[in-house]
């Protein structure tokens, strides 16, 4: 499987510039070769999130609703009919409050390979909380985000959440919901590279459970697809999207490679 894929190219710095890092060679185009039997394509968190109606409060904390609602709508019809015609298998990350999946064939498939016990093993138990914590904490929930107006609609949103209508698994595709899980999924399937699609590509698609920082330690390379994920934005960076692009950076010196998603379905070979 020949395709461009972009990196970006982090030296030299010249010392002797106001700024060296204004020396670095930047973006740049590179002709790759992925081997589809070791490939596969991870949908991690794109949820049905409800109409916007619903849960005012959890769009106004989650500005980026509605580019994910159009990436669901616009690219991953195309994008997973054209995976799921490949040899490249397909794997869901899930997350959230509800229960929307432990009754698919996908995730009893992760459980058992994994087994239930260890899946349990891999939840972290957190560190003793004291009344300062505890403050600190409401201070961050009411503060920055979500807005102690907001907080009941979030809730409630992730109460309900579940795979949205584009990205609902097909027959026993792999669902995991945790790095343990996903890594079990991929030695069955013999995968070593995983390409990311979904929301956030700078939050849960590297942060959460099963993220890109999960499976960089498990040795994966982690890869994504520029037009199939979207970015938390802030006030200063919303109109330019400038965090998606300081994530995408963030992809290519850290963890893989960024695709262009026609060059990514021009290159997936048939079955």
């Amino acid at each position: 499987m020949h395709l461009r894929a972009q990196l970006y190219q982090q030296f030299d710095a010249d010392p002797s510039l106001p700024v060296p890092a204004e020396n670095y060679r930047g973006w740049r185009d590179v002709d790759i070769e992925l081997a589809p039997a070791h490939t596969a394509l991870v949908v991690m968190h794109a949820w049905d999130s409800g109409e916007p109606h619903e849960f005012p409060g959890w769009r106004r904390a989650v500005e980026y609703m509605p580019r994910a609602e159009h990436i669901l709508h616009e690219v991953f019809p195309k994008l997973l009919s054209a995976v799921r015609d490949s040899p490249l298998p397909v794997f869901h990350v899930v997350g959230g409050d509800s229960d929307y999946y432990s009754h698919l064939r996908g995730y009893q498939r992760a459980l058992a390979l994994v087994g239930s016990s260890t899946a349990a093993s891999s939840k972290i138990e957190p560190v003793k909380s004291d009344p300062i914590f505890d403050q600190l904490r409401r201070l961050r929930h009411d503060a920055i985000t979500p807005g102690a107006d907001n907080a009941a609609d979030v809730a409630a949103g992730f109460e309900q959440v579940g795979f949205a209508r584009e990205a609902f698994p097909v027959g026993d595709e792999g669902i995991a919901k945790n790095g343990v899980q996903l890594a079990a999924l991929c030695r069955a399937h013999g995968i070593n590279h995983l390409i990311y699609v979904g929301f956030a590509i700078n939050w849960c698609l590297l942060m959460s459970p099963g993220g890109m920082v999960d499976m960089a330690r498990h040795g994966c390379l982690c890869s994504t697809i520029r037009e199939a994920v979207t970015a938390v934005e802030n006030r200063e960076t919303a109109r330019e999207e400038r965090e998606k692009q300081q994530a995408l950076w963030r992809v290519s010196v850290e963890f893989g490679f960024v695709f262009a998603l026609a060059d990514f379905l021009n290159a997936l070979p048939r079955r």
